[in-house]
């Protein structure tokens, strides 16, 4: 094979997989508009299959299951957490920035509750991300995490009571205000009676190991 003809056949190849990419989003899209339309688990194959112009068969082409599609929805869901709650820059006082990043996980959790629900609860019987997919949503953890250390929230139970305290406030926020902030606005509050919280158990915890 010719250096020309190596040339064109990769050519030919990026060509395909740009066009199987773009067809593949186009079928997360529509999955996502049936999924709000008639909820996550009313999710037809037919009707998705109509709605991009293919025939069934050749969904499965790009997802092989029901499953498969849910992992993909699941990872690109995490994938918008990460660029819509940490893409832009946060304030460098650490109790400033946990206020943000709390306050702009509920808004993103209010702009889409069937994404909400996908991403932080179990609606899918028998549905577990891949390793790959869950990876993503790791990635948005330990940056939440990252941001908890700097606030001097150092034990794992705390920063587990972090983010059950995120998770009250975005399913509240979903499920009574969907769309607005009434709970995206009590972020401050929350921030700091969650490390009031975490310094008087830090006290407590010193005074208890204290021969003295």
């Amino acid at each position: 094979m010719t250096q020309l003809d190596q040339t064109t056949e990769m050519q030919t190849s990026d060509r395909r997989t740009r066009r199987r990419d773009a067809r593949k989003a186009a079928i997360l899209a529509a999955a996502w508009e049936l999924a709000r339309r008639d909820g996550l688990l009313g999710i037809s194959l037919r009707d998705l299959a109509d709605k991009v112009d293919l025939a069934q068969p050749s969904l499965y082409s790009y997802f092989a299951s029901k499953a498969d599609l849910y992992d993909a929805m699941f990872a690109e869901g995490n994938r918008q957490l990460i660029d819509e709650v940490l893409g832009e820059p946060f304030p460098h006082d650490a109790r400033e920035a946990l206020i943000e990043l709390l306050r702009r996980a509920v808004l993103f959790s209010s702009a889409d509750p069937v994404r909400h629900e996908l991403l932080f609860q179990r609606p899918v019987p028998g549905f577990e991300p891949s390793a790959a997919s869950y990876a993503v949503a790791k990635e948005f953890y330990r940056s939440g995490v990252a941001m908890m250390t700097a606030a001097g929230v150092t034990e794992q139970a705390d920063v587990d009571l972090f983010t059950a305290l995120a998770a009250g406030l975005s399913n509240q926020q979903v499920a009574n205000d969907p769309g607005g902030d009434r709970w995206a606005v009590l972020a401050e509050r929350a921030v700091d009676l969650f490390l009031a919280g975490v310094t008087r158990a830090a006290a407590t915890t010193a005074d208890k190991g204290d021969p003295s």
